[in-house]
């Protein structure tokens, strides 16, 4: 799998979710349409697995997360950025998401949950902050962000 051929599969999904509202409905949807376990969300979970065994996704790490943005937000995403975080059993930095974000979450140990979600999709709405964690093992995350938008706070510490 390249990057190129990982940007092809992200802009297959991406374009299903074009112009629709990022909210609870869409989590529901997501999670009826590509269920853990679908052939789309397995074939997502490996090539993320792949780009990280490979090196071309999440190659830089700081606090314990490693992460990278591998795909700028164009108009062959429909406008999201697509980033791929690798974190165990840790909380990241405290951020603001001003138009949503769509997170797939890929357990790499069983039972891992993202912020106390299995292996699936969650729907952070606009204007919407977290402290994203991970819980109970390992796990990957690929976040589409809209327009590549996202406010890390100035004291994440205390968030």
């Amino acid at each position: 799998m390249s990057p190129q051929e990982f940007q092809r599969l992200v802009a297959g999904v991406t374009a299903r979710l074009a112009d629709r509202p990022l909210d609870a409905s869409l989590a529901a949807w997501l999670n009826a349409t590509w269920p853990a376990g679908s052939d789309t969300w397995r074939e997502l979970a490996d090539a993320c697995r792949t780009g990280v065994a490979e090196g071309w996704l999440c190659n830089r790490e700081h606090g314990g997360i490693r992460y990278g943005r591998v795909i700028k937000p164009t108009p062959d995403t429909h406008g999201f950025s697509v980033d791929v975080v690798d974190m165990q059993d840790i909380a990241g930095p405290h951020h603001v998401h001003p138009h949503g974000e769509i997170d797939l979450i890929i357990p790499l140990t069983e039972g891992a949950t993202f912020d106390g979600h299995p292996a699936g999709w969650c729907v952070y709405a606009p204007g919407s902050a977290h402290r994203p964690t991970v819980a109970h093992g390992q796990a990957l995350v690929l976040y589409l962000l809209p327009q590549g938008a996202i406010e890390f706070t100035r004291d994440a510490a205390s968030a």
